[in-house]
């Protein structure tokens, strides 16, 4: 599975631009976000759909949430605003 590249980013700019609301993120590459100094999300772009890789709650790793479609996208958002609360 590769990093989602320009054009599946372009696919999913509206979920881009609500996860740069959030507070305490940091874009250093498009659709890649970082708490501080350390890896918060990305994306991942594969035949089966759009998935983006989130710090899981211990922070020690990711969860891979599927975002192909808008319930996923919301998990996503859920799943961030909690973990920088």
């Amino acid at each position: 599975m590769k990093h989602a590249g320009p054009t599946a980013l372009d696919a999913i700019e509206p979920l881009l631009v609500q996860i740069r609301a959030l507070p305490g993120l940091t874009e250093r590459k498009r659709g890649i976000f970082y708490r501080k100094a350390t890896a918060f999300l990305h994306f991942h772009e594969d035949p089966a759909g759009m998935f983006a890789d989130v710090r899981d709650a211990s922070g020690k790793g990711f969860e891979r949430i599927d975002v192909t479609e808008s319930s996923g996208a919301e998990a996503l958002l859920r799943a961030a605003a909690e973990r920088l609360a």
